[in-house]
Formats: C-alpha cells, structure tokens, sequence
C-alpha cells in the first residue's frame, strides 16, 4: 500500500532475483479502500507516492503501477472474492471484512498485470496464506513466493503504521518480538509440547509489564493449516496482535 520501508524494498528484490535481468518487474502501489473497516485508518494511511517512486527507480523498477481509486471500484462494483476457512480466525476475527477487501484486490491486480510470480511479505503470515488459497482454488497461473520478516535493530518488524508510535509506544512496541523470544525459549527449554493456554497465560503476564500495549490476540497454530493447536511444540506457529493506543500492530515467527 506504498510509504515503502526495507520490508518493502526486501520484496522488490527478491522479486528482480526470480525475474532475472531481462525480467519485467512490477510494483503495485494502492491504499485499497475495501481492505479497512469503517474506524481503521484509511484516511490517515500514509502516501508517499513521490518518494515511493524513487525508491522504486533507484532499484531499477521496469513499472510502477498505481491505480486510482475509482478505476479498480466503480459506482456499480459489486463482485467480492472471499476465502472462507483461514480467513476466519486471527486478523479475520478482529478485522471481519479486512480479508474480502485483500482477496479482491489481489484477484483483480492478478488480472489486469498477469503475473508469473507475486512476492509478498511473512509479516503477513495469514495473508499470505489466504492469497495462496486463492490462487490454487481459483486456477490463477501465479507462483506465490513469500519473502522474510525484515526488521529494525531492536527487532521491531518493519511496518508503515509504526511511523504513528511515539516516542514511549515505540519503546513499548518491542514487546512484540520479546514474546515471541519468551515463546521460543520456553518451547525449546521443554522435552514435551506445553498446553497453548498455558503458555498464552505467561505471555500475556509478560505482556502486562507494558504499560501502553493493549493485547488484542495470541494464537498458536499449524504453519500450513491455520488451524488451532492446543499444544505448542518446536515447529508450531505464532502470531500476536497489540495495540499501542490508536496504532495496531502484527508479529509472527515459526518456534
């Protein structure tokens, strides 16, 4: 959705190394509307096209492509794409219409660019695996490559939306990666996998130590299913949500 970052710029190319030199590589920059519920930050959302062109341009971008809202929507748009199994736990459970709005978008730039391969980002996770959903259940002719988490120092993924902490919720924001440090250390400390509640009920503690972060979830789950797990072991997933006042923010990481 542009204000592009290192996360961003990490996907570009990677996108150049599948295309090869003489490949043609497209970067898609649209703050989709569809894609936000009605109090989420769409208004607020930052555009940064000028800048978001040149970063484009110094890595040698062939098209830069960015739509206008009214070309990708018209007045009487009113076909939907909806994936109906992993969407619906996660980011589905606190954004109940986020998904539609992804798939959608995603499906249409799918048809209008015809793409051989789309990078997407693993901050991301549950995205990613819905739009590979779709691609294999609607036949599109696309590989979908996932790139890694690109982060800070402090280990903070990288996100446009931290650009809206201030100074003490940017300090709080690492307890992100902290949890799932915490998480990783108590999986890999155990011979035998420990109850999901249980070690949700030690982070969430740890999580308490923070004054400005509000959690939204923790969930552990099966990499490749998205479904539950009730006991957490070496190779299960993790993802988290918080709030750090009006700012939400996402996290993932295999333990």
């Amino acid at each position: 959705m542009g204000n592009l970052h290192e996360g961003h710029l990490s996907l570009i190319k990677k996108a150049r190394s599948l295309a090869g030199k003489n490949g043609v590589v497209i970067v898609t920059v649209f703050v989709n509307k569809i894609q936000f519920g009605p109090k989420e930050d769409f208004k607020k959302y930052p555009r940064t096209l000028k800048s978001d062109l040149n970063q484009c341009r110094h890595l040698n971008v062939d098209i830069f492509f960015t739509p206008k809202d009214h070309s990708m929507y018209n007045i009487k748009h009113s076909t939907f794409v909806t994936e109906e199994i992993l969407s619906q736990r996660m980011e589905g459970n606190s954004r109940p219409s986020h998904f539609r709005g992804v798939t959608t978008v995603v499906a249409k730039l799918f048809n209008i660019i015809q793409p051989n391969t789309a990078v997407f980002g693993a901050k991301d996770f549950q995205q990613a695996a819905i739009i590979t959903r779709m691609v294999n259940d609607l036949n599109f002719p696309v590989k979908i490559v996932v790139a890694p988490i690109i982060r800070e120092k402090d280990g903070l993924a990288m996100s446009s939306r931290n650009r809206y902490l201030n100074s003490s919720e940017r300090t709080e924001a690492t307890i992100l990666i902290e949890s799932i440090q915490l998480a990783k250390r108590i999986v890999s400390s155990r011979k035998t996998p420990i109850a999901s509640n249980s070690l949700v009920k030690k982070l969430k503690k740890h999580i308490a130590t923070k004054h400005l972060v509000k959690l939204d979830y923790i969930e552990f789950f099966d990499s490749k299913t998205l479904e539950p797990v009730k006991h957490v072991k070496r190779g299960t997933h993790m993802s988290l949500a918080i709030y750090l006042g009006k700012t939400r923010l996402i996290d993932n990481s295999r333990l």
